[in-house]
């Protein structure tokens, strides 16, 4: 099975290799990571990952998954890019993203009359780009799987691992990577964390991104969805 991740500048790291370690453990699984040159790119977290192909060497794919960040929005305006999501997703066995990716796979016109799920702060927009937003950490939509924020990922992975696999692979994969989560803090959700913290958070994405939102929606007008 031939998985093609998009790597992107200011990727949430997470997105992409919390899924792809998990993935990568499918039968017969070869993992490319794509952008439009080799050089490396760098991720959110401060470091770079170096792409392992180019839109040109991967014209298709079995699994097509979009990792989320900061940098979605200037992903959603890259010409090359958002041809490449069509072409590869519109033939793909598997359509998929994590966190913020469900936007650029909604940009790309693939998520048109599909339930989907993203980071709880971007939930709102899946509806601007055709989706049916459905809150919860993964959801499976016929040949369709979207994964919430970024630590939904692996969920996700494993979510879809049983799909293609069967569970019990998945579930052999799971102990084998100790997937055991027990988290020191109940609070990885809006309700969970409160309404201080959410104001928190929002601050901060706020600085790091202030016109964020507003570019992803002028994108979404530009590419023909009707405003939420």
């Amino acid at each position: 099975m031939h998985i093609a991740f998009l790597l992107f500048p200011n990727v949430t790291q997470l997105d992409l290799t919390g899924p792809a370690q998990f993935l990568s453990r499918l039968p017969d699984a070869k993992v490319d990571l794509v952008w439009d040159r080799r050089d490396p790119v760098p991720t959110d977290a401060g470091f770079s990952i170096l792409p392992t192909a180019t839109f040109a060497e991967v014209p298709k794919a079995d699994l097509i998954c979009l990792p989320g960040g900061i940098g979605v929005a200037k992903v959603i305006d890259h010409e090359p890019a958002l041809d490449w999501v069509r072409q590869v997703g519109s033939e793909a066995a598997w359509v998929t993203s994590v966190c913020t990716g469900a936007l650029i796979l909604g940009a790309a016109g693939l998520l048109k009359g599909y339930k989907a799920t993203t980071h709880w702060a971007w939930h709102d927009l899946l509806a601007l780009f055709g989706a049916e937003p459905v809150h919860a950490r993964q959801v499976i939509d016929r040949n369709r799987a979207t994964g919430g924020g970024v630590t939904a990922g692996i969920d996700f992975a494993l979510a879809l691992m049983a799909e293609i696999a069967g569970e019990d692979h998945a579930r052999a994969v799971q102990l084998a990577l100790e997937y055991d989560p027990a988290p020191p803090f109940d609070g990885g959700s809006p309700a969970k964390a409160g309404q201080a913290l959410v104001d928190v958070y929002t601050a901060r994405a706020n600085r790091l991104a202030p016109t964020r939102r507003a570019e992803l929606i002028a994108s979404a007008e530009r590419l023909g969805f009707q405003s939420a």
